[in-house]
């Protein structure tokens, strides 16, 4: 199974724990991007063995997406989890997401660290373009979120 990467970092202003702790339910619908159509039907939270469950339209059908988080690490510089694909639509083979927050001088760097399979070789001039704007959308709303008060 061949695997592609997205790798995008987002500098806010607030400290790496306060943004890292803040990875919540309302955060995760404010991330969620306009196209295509999903609605979460489950979201336990980031903790080891949470699952978050999302409906979504694929074009031709809803189809739903599981997710298990299956490491969260607290470090000196930087604190992460990792959200991994179990139930995943038509189109993806393999999902795994990690959320990085980095410890910075003046702030935090919010790294989504994405590796992906597709179910085929066809689908990856659409599907990965897609997937990456979609996560580089989150640069904005990261931004807002975490600017210092």
């Amino acid at each position: 199974m061949k695997t592609h990467h997205i790798h995008i970092e987002t500098k806010v202003e607030q400290d790496y724990t306060t943004v890292f702790n803040q990875f919540n339910e309302g955060l995760f619908k404010a991330l969620q991007p306009p196209f295509p159509p999903s609605e979460l039907l489950r979201f336990d939270g980031s903790e080891v063995g949470d699952e978050v469950h999302i409906k979504l339209f694929t074009g031709f059908k809803w189809q739903v997406w599981k997710s298990i988080i299956t490491e969260r690490t607290y470090g000196e510089t930087e604190h992460e989890f990792v959200d991994k694909g179990v139930q995943l639509p038509f189109f993806l083979k393999h999902w795994e997401h990690r959320h990085r927050v980095r410890k910075e001088n003046n702030g935090s760097t919010i790294i989504d660290d994405i590796t992906l399979a597709l179910a085929s070789p066809l689908l990856y001039p659409v599907f990965y373009p897609a997937t990456y704007a979609q996560f580089a959308m989150r640069a904005p709303i990261y931004k807002k979120v975490f600017k210092k008060k």
